[in-house]
């Protein structure tokens, strides 16, 4: 199965897309991200961006990533759901069969274990990890202002020259 990218998605210079993929209108995957779906789906939804280095696998669920989601530098991504308006922070683990619902974040570093929900509104750190409190108000829309701005990242990286191997 041949990855489905959308014309206005961004795919920058040694991102792997691999598979089943669907990638949709204005997401973008940034500089060495692999996204491999050799066994089942990964879908990411619109205005979502999934930075440098992270992995994405779909081993026995497929990954479906919703809109406005920033998938932190380095993050771990497996066979998991990530609902709409998320933050996942750099280095984060989710497990298989984990789901994050709407309006969360995910702190640095925190590992979400196989099969665990996260409620919806909810700040989360640790390993493993736990729910801290509810997010606020303000806290809430900056995550759909933060994927926003990697819209406007990933255009202006497209543009850059990288510099040339040695």
């Amino acid at each position: 199965m041949q990855p489905k990218i959308h014309k206005t998605a961004v795919i920058l210079d040694g991102a792997k897309i691999i598979g089943d993929v669907n990638i949709s209108k204005n997401s973008s995957v940034f500089y060495n991200a692999v996204l491999r779906a050799d066994r089942q789906k990964i879908i990411v939804g619109n205005f979502s961006n999934v930075q440098d280095n992270c992995i994405i696998h779909a081993e026995h669920n497929d990954v479906i990533i919703g809109d406005y989601v920033s998938i932190g530098h380095g993050a771990i991504i497996h066979g998991c759901k990530i609902s709409d308006n998320c933050i996942i922070g750099m280095g984060a683990i989710i497990m298989e069969g984990a789901e994050i619902r709407e309006n969360c974040i995910i702190g640095a570093g925190a590992i979400i274990t196989e099969n665990k929900i996260i409620p919806e509104n909810s700040l989360v750190y640790g390993i493993p990890a736990k729910v801290i409190r509810e997010l606020t108000k303000e806290e809430i829309e900056y995550i759909k202002e933060n994927a926003l701005i990697y819209v406007e990242l990933a255009k202006k990286n497209k543009k850059i020259k990288l510099q040339p191997k040695f």
